[in-house]
């Protein structure tokens, strides 16, 4: 009875396997009349190590060709091992199509590429040997420009800013991965935010730091390699693991061990660059600048392309660094620094649709045509053509959520912001959405702070923000947090309702004055969107953990009791429209969890521990403590970008 029921719906399985099959055949056939196909070329490396790259370049070119260059940790095999059937190919045929040669290569230790693996590869030298060894070839005109979202863009600021001759520009895309320590920002790679892990890397690494895999032998012969690659894709199955349960696991350093995780950079040492045992640094340890990750001070002195988005990992980091290189590079290459920044999540821009929810809210129709642009940027830089993009293009070229508009600007912020400052005040009572927390012009007469108790045993759950990663522990995007916000140890602060619409579009900078019964201990916050029904949207998030409050580069910075501390939060940039009768809400706390760890409050290392202390967390507002917000507002909004999103791809 089981398999008659299940009949139709195998057959259907099958029947639309069998066309996806033939799909992917025509498209492989079309690859392979168009193109001259390389796989499974062994590109030597400087200490003798090979990685794996795949080749294709168009057969009837007229001279040498420019190259598309994709490095990435992940899968590229040319075919689906499971299907029975080439993968989808259609990347690589447009490319050729254009007139390029396309490059996929693995970063070291990953699928047929040698050697161990380490977060951005052995990092800096095998980029540079591989731009160095694709320029080197007779058919490749000595251009070059990379391409990528997320771990295949990650790479690219800390290589090109060895100044290669051959890598000629780049187009990274949510890049925050990439970027250690600019401006304010000591994220490292992603891997902090104000002191605080972000736990993303755990449930990423989990899949992605297997030092022990399949390996073929050296000098393994390259048609043995086409052959095997069509029987192992080298792809990991690993285990499905509740991350909800698992992120809760201490100590924090053995949390891939409880899942049985395979072991590597994050808690391991490693024979790698960096050593390995990511989990026991610190914001400022030098271990973080013997890897691939791009700091100020590393010049960047080619054209760049850089694609952003709201609701991501790390959009001021990346906003940084392309402030950054636009002060710091020669003039005419300052001038070819542009950027795209979508209300999307990471990565997620491509798949805009004509009515685009990011997690429950909708923010309109942000479709562009990304491949065109890439593609105009390349044809302007790689072939030489005087195509006109840079005219057209605006420098930076921002979304703003709850207008749901494109505008332009020639900086970030937008030329003509201006700073509005907003000072918490309350009765001493702004615990919950029921509370009398308020956001006023002038601060309060006299100190009535508020109180909530931080159990570490008990955080403020996630429930959206910006991220990735986190499997089944997180839900990112925009949602509505009244349900969130009855939990007290949340104290809430809301503006009166706008009179007027407001665009909000640059850096938001919360500076608190507070005071902890704990050694050490976080504050985080939420900046939140209150509809006149009440519905109330998160835009974007913070944290600071309290003994980085001098700086990441100072001594350790402990509380004691009843004293009072300023801490201002590293500025966090977004773009949103307050319409009229919308309030402006900032929701403060303690924990957000498991987006960021715990604070365990007891003032130790907090990665190796299992004890936790309760802390009483205590936010002071008046004339001598001014707990403040500072936004970014655009006067009469920003200039209207002239894109066209009907007629673009979904």
């Amino acid at each position: 009875m089981t398999l008659t029921a299940g009949a139709p719906a195998l057959a259907q399985q099958q029947s639309a396997n069998a066309k996806l099959i033939q799909q992917r055949n025509d498209a492989e056939k079309q690859l392979q009349d168009i193109a001259i196909v390389e796989r499974k070329v062994m590109v030597p490396m400087r200490d003798g190590k090979h990685m794996a790259a795949d080749i294709y370049r168009p057969k009837n070119a007229k001279g040498k060709v420019p190259i598309i260059f994709v490095r990435t940790p992940y899968n590229f095999n040319f075919w689906n091992v499971r299907l029975g059937a080439p993968n989808d190919m259609s990347d690589e045929l447009a490319a050729v199509k254009r007139g390029y040669a396309y490059v996929e290569m693995n970063e070291r230790g990953h699928f047929f590429s040698e050697g161990n693996y380490e977060i951005l590869g052995a990092p800096v030298s095998d980029g540079v040997d591989a731009i160095r060894w694709l320029a080197s070839q007779p058919w490749s005109n000595g251009k070059i420009g990379t391409t990528g979202c997320s771990s295949t863009a990650e790479w690219q600021l800390a290589v090109v800013s060895e100044d290669d001759p051959a890598f000629t520009t780049f187009n990274v895309q949510g890049f925050g991965a990439g970027v250690g320590q600019v401006g304010p920002y000591w994220e490292q790679g992603n891997w902090y935010r104000g002191g605080a892990v972000q736990l993303l890397f755990l449930s990423w690494l989990y899949d992605q730091q297997n030092q022990v895999r399949p390996v073929f032998p050296p000098n393994t012969p390259q048609s043995e390699l086409i052959r095997a690659s069509k029987m192992f894709d080298l792809e990991p199955l690993t285990p499905y693991v509740d991350w909800e349960k698992a992120f809760r696991h201490l100590p924090l350093k053995d949390i891939l061990k409880s899942v049985d995780g395979p072991s590597g950079m994050f808690a391991d040492p490693m024979p790698i660059p960096t050593g390995g045992n990511m989990v026991a640094r610190m914001p400022n340890d030098p271990a973080w600048r013997k890897g691939g990750l791009w700091h100020e001070g590393m010049k960047v002195n080619r054209p760049g392309l850089w694609f952003m988005s709201w609701y991501d990992v790390s959009v001021s980091p990346n906003l940084a660094a392309y402030n950054w290189v636009r002060r710091t590079a020669p003039q005419d290459i300052a001038e070819q620094q542009y950027a795209v920044i979508s209300p999307s999540l990471h990565c997620g821009y491509t798949r805009d649709t004509e009515e685009t929810k990011i997690g429950d809210l909708s923010v309109g129709d942000p479709r562009l045509d990304y491949d065109n642009l890439v593609y105009g940027w390349f044809d302007h830089f790689l072939k030489g053509e005087n195509n006109g993009l840079l005219k057209k293009q605006p420098k930076v070229l921002y979304y703003v959520m709850g207008e749901n508009k494109w505008r332009k600007s020639s900086t970030w912020p937008p030329k003509g912001a201006e700073t509005r400052t907003y000072h918490f005040s309350s009765g001493g009572k702004a615990n919950t959405l029921y509370g009398d927390g308020k956001l006023t012009s002038q601060p309060d007469t006299e100190d009535r702070p508020d109180t909530i108790v931080y159990d570490p045993s008990n955080p403020v759950p996630t429930f959206g923000g910006g991220g990735c990663c986190q499997g089944n522990a997180v839900k990112f995007g925009a949602f509505d947090q009244r349900a969130h916000e009855t939990r007290n140890d949340i104290l809430v602060y809301d503006t009166e309702p706008f009179k007027e619409g407001v665009e909000v579009s640059g850096p938001i900078t919360v500076t608190l004055y507070v005071s902890s019964s704990a050694k050490d201990t976080d504050f985080t916050f939420q900046i939140i969107d209150v509809h006149p029904d009440g519905k109330a949207y998160n835009i974007t998030e913070n944290i600071q953990r309290m003994r980085y409050r001098d700086g990441y580069d100072k001594p350790l910075a402990w509380m004691q009791p009843d004293n009072i501390y300023k801490v201002t939060f590293q500025p966090i940039d977004t773009s949103n429209y307050f319409k009229s009768g919308h309030k402006l809400r900032v929701a403060i706390s303690s924990s957000n969890f498991p987006r960021f760890d715990r604070n365990l409050n007891t003032g130790g290392n907090n990665y190796d521990e299992t004890e936790s202390v309760v802390a009483h967390n205590t936010v002071h507002h008046d004339a001598r403590n001014p707990s403040q917000i500072s936004i970014t507002v655009v006067p009469g909004g920003g200039e209207l970008a002239n894109v066209s999103v009907g007629e673009k791809e979904g």
